[in-house]
Parts: structure tokens; sequence; C-alpha cells
């Protein structure tokens, strides 16, 4: 049975990511608004409504609007903003960490945000196998392309190319800081420093770690076994068993899309130090390619199916 889905804000850089992935897809077939009914919102609540799986690609508040136009018990949802993430009666969309059957079987998906990404997929195995402290109070630096920012963003680093670092959040509440602290299990939230960088896709997310300073850390080799364990057979994370010969990771400005996530352990020579980092694409498992990885269990499909790994 083909798959009705609409994409409601499929102009946006996320909605054109995932109509690419979707394009010759027989499994699913997109309902298409065009430019002059797409912010009509009869036209729009007609689509929702008639889909199957609608996937929200859309401002916080629009996207609870949104939902709130479904008018039927049948049409699932896939929300790629911010505003259902915490949310209860919402699936958190990382099938690594919450069970792909919880994501299959849901009618309400919260797409994760792409810096809450990284910072989870390192962190959160290790805090649930009692490896790191939950009452820690973890920092997470980060860099991102700027596609991120969606298009006004975009133009800005297309209308002035001196910008080199744009680093924001500054005054503290950054929105994803309560996903990053909720499904790490943490009771402090951490210190999240994000910064875009002048390259259109890609993502490193670090986090720091006294490892002889917290209480009952386990040590490099450890973490880093564990991370292996979790995340054995995932076509789409990956657990780098080792450090880059020359001690640096890079994010190339050539970068083409992709949908995977690397994941490093790395510490000092003492091992009284380490760090978590993740690299990944911020319009692939940190927007576009995990929603379409959703889409997918959510349809009874290979998970992979589509994505660019």
């Amino acid at each position: 049975m083909t798959v009705q889905v609409f994409i409601d804000g499929a102009a946006g850089t996320t909605g054109l990511e995932i109509a690419e992935r979707l394009a010759g897809r027989s499994e699913f077939a997109l309902i298409a608004l065009d430019d002059a009914r797409r912010k009509d919102d009869t036209a729009r609540a007609e689509a929702i409504n008639d889909a199957d799986v609608v996937i929200l690609c859309l401002p916080d508040d629009a996207a609870r609007a949104a939902v709130g136009m479904i008018r039927n018990d049948t049409t699932r949802v896939i929300d790629a903003s911010t505003a259902h993430r915490v949310a209860d009666g919402w699936t958190y969309g990382f099938p690594e960490l919450v069970g792909h059957d919880a994501v299959a079987n849901a009618k309400r998906v919260a797409n994760p945000g792409c810096y809450p990404t990284g910072f989870l997929g390192g962190l959160a195995p290790l805090v649930r196998a009692g490896m790191l402290p939950a009452g820690w109070a973890y920092s997470c630096n980060a860099v991102s392309g700027y596609s991120g920012g969606g298009k006004a963003l975009i133009a800005r680093y297309a209308d002035d190319a001196d910008i080199a670092w744009r680093g924001y959040g500054l005054t503290f509440g950054h929105k994803h800081v309560p996903e990053m602290k909720a499904y790490a299990g943490l009771s402090i939230a951490p210190l999240f420093s994000p910064a875009v960088i002048p390259a259109l896709r890609g993502m490193v997310v670090e986090v720091p770690l006294a490892l002889s300073a917290m209480p009952g850390a386990g040590s490099r080799d450890a973490l880093r076994a564990e991370l292996a364990r979790f995340y054995e057979g995932s076509p789409i994370v990956t657990v780098n068993p080792g450090v880059p010969e020359e001690g640096e990771l890079l994010l190339r400005a050539s970068m083409q899309p992709w949908d995977g996530m690397e994941l490093f352990v790395m510490a000092s020579a003492d091992g009284s130090q380490a760090r978590l980092v993740a690299r990944l694409d911020n319009l692939g498992k940190g927007a576009s390619g995990a929603a379409v990885q959703s889409l997918n269990l959510m349809s009874g499909l290979d998970e992979t199916a589509g994505l660019r790994l």
C-alpha cells in the first residue's frame, strides 16, 4: 500500500531535503500544494487530514497549529520543529536511543534537534549504563554549517562572505537544552555553546569529560567499548575505534548530503581527561535524514531506505 505523505513547509531547507530523499520511491505518494495554496490554512488542513503521515517543517507555533488541524484518528505526524520534543504523548525520533519499535508504532514523533543528536548519541548510552554520572554539570561545544539556520541565515552568509564564525545562544536558555537534559537522563542542564561556520552543512559536537573528577566514570576504552556495544549492527551510527592519526577532525565545505553519524572517544595519555565527539550532517541525521528514517520505520520499511549512507 502506498503511504500518502504531506510535507507541511516543503519549501524550507529541511522540507526540500526530505522530498529529495523520497523522490522516485514508489512506497510514498507526496501530497503537494502549489505556491498559491501552501499558505492557505484551508488547503493545508485538507492535505493534513488526507495524509497517512504529515511531516511538519515549520516554526514551533505553526507546528502546534498544524497538529490542531487534525480532525481524524489516522493521520500520523513527524514534527521537525522544537515544539513537541519533550511533550507528553510524543515519541522522540531517535530510534537508536528510544527503540526502533517505539518509533515504528508511534502516532506522534518529534524529530530530534541537530545538536542534541550529536550530544545524546555519545552521552546518553553512557549515562544509561552508569559509566558517566547523571548528576554532572556537562558542557557541550559544537559547530554547524549555516544551513541549520534556515533560509534567513543562508542568505546572511551568502551576502556577507566575511563571516568566519558565529557564536550564538550566549544568553543561555537555548531551545535545544530541554531535550538534551531529558533524553540524556541528566539532573543538571548542560552548558551549551553552539556556533555556525562558513560551510553549508556538516556538524561537530563535543562533550568534554573530566574523568578523574567524575564519580564512577569509566575509562576511555570502557566508554568506547560500551558505545560500540550499544550501536552494534547499526547501519547509521558508527563508533570510531581510535583517533585520527593527525589528532584532528575536519569538516569540509564540499561535504555532500550524508545521513550517518560518527562517534569518537578521545582521551589524554594519563586517562584523566576525555572528550566525546560526534560528526554528522546537520541536514542529514540532524534533520531530514532522521525524519526519513522515522518515516521508513512508521511505514514498515527498512530504516535506511532512501538515506545517503
